[in-house]
């Protein structure tokens, strides 16, 4: 038996799939959450109701734990409830660090996100940095992950896909995406979607593995997609089918994120943003220090399109 593994975000989506390989190797893991208690893995997760920022709770719940894995974020900004990238992205993963610091833990596992970097053009990409910035300065030994579009049963991104799929969710009679040009017709970025089981397995991984001390890893899938191309892949897997896809033009999707109520919006200005830029990477240095690949797209969602 391992010792604990504090984790922020356990009752996530990729939070609940980290938990779940911790325990299936035998880690016991003390979890931050803000409601309830996780109950799916018995005494074997010992959860702590708390926020990211009281450091009282921090404390103690990172008390004789041998690692910290900092998952949460968020893609929508809810700034009445104070959910902001600033708040959510960079100033409770500073709270995290400073508290993993003080606690005397000294390894340090980090959910970022593919396209962080310095001068990014989005305001969730730079918190983002931000973010991995503290990390690299504060002493500890750290891992940060910057995976790609994240999917599995349970995930925002194949809930929206599969309503789009149904026609249950506006625009209905298309599947969307946000496209270059006046009419929209000019393309976006690729994307090279990774599986959740993936994205958790790699951090695992990681505590075991002392050659990513220091590293920072993009994670994806081996496949690449338009996104064109991946909402006839996602249709024909769950209605059995290809749906009709559709553009909206990024100036026109912009422009609603300017003069719509926020909370009337499927989407903000960062995401119309990201949607333009390739969400890929290379995984040449991932394969040489894990030694495995993560799993492809299709074969993936085959194995669990049933759930949706």
């Amino acid at each position: 038996m391992h010792s604990p593994v504090f984790v922020t975000g356990g009752s996530g989506f990729v939070g609940s799939a980290v938990v779940e390989e911790l325990v299936a190797r035998d880690y016991p893991v003390h979890a931050l959450v803000n409601l309830r208690p996780l109950r799916a893995h018995g005494e074997r997760v010992i959860s702590f109701k708390g926020s990211l920022f009281d450091q009282t709770t921090l404390s103690a719940a990172m008390s004789g734990c041998q690692a910290v894995i900092h998952l949460v974020g968020i893609i929508m900004e809810k700034p009445s409830a104070g959910a902001t990238f600033e708040r959510l992205h960079y100033e409770a993963a500073r709270n995290v660090v400073d508290a993993a610091r003080s606690t005397g833990i000294h390894r340090f596992l980090h959910m970022s996100a593919l396209g962080t970097r310095p001068g990014a053009v989005s305001t969730y990409h730079r918190t983002k940095y931000r973010a991995e910035q503290h990390l690299r300065a504060s002493g500890l030994n750290w891992t940060i992950f910057r995976p790609s579009l994240i999917h599995g049963p349970g995930g925002e991104f194949m809930k929206m896909e599969t309503a789009w799929a149904r026609k249950k969710a506006p625009p209905f009679l298309f599947m969307p995406y946000f496209g270059r040009g006046v009419l929209g017709r000019g393309g976006a970025g690729l994307l090279q979607p990774v599986h959740v089981k993936d994205v958790a397995r790699a951090f695992v991984d990681s505590l075991e593995n002392p050659k990513t001390i220091g590293e920072i890893y993009p994670i994806a899938g081996p496949d690449r997609f338009t996104w064109p191309q991946l909402h006839h892949v996602v249709a024909q897997m769950i209605v059995g089918h290809q749906r009709w896809v559709m553009p909206l033009p990024v100036w026109y999707a912009k422009l609603l994120t300017h003069i719509a109520p926020a909370r009337l919006l499927p989407f903000n200005r960062d995401q119309v943003i990201m949607s333009q830029e390739d969400n890929t990477t290379d995984l040449t240095k991932f394969l040489d220090h894990f030694g495995w690949s993560p799993r492809p797209f299709e074969a993936s969602l085959l194995e669990y399109a049933s759930q949706l």
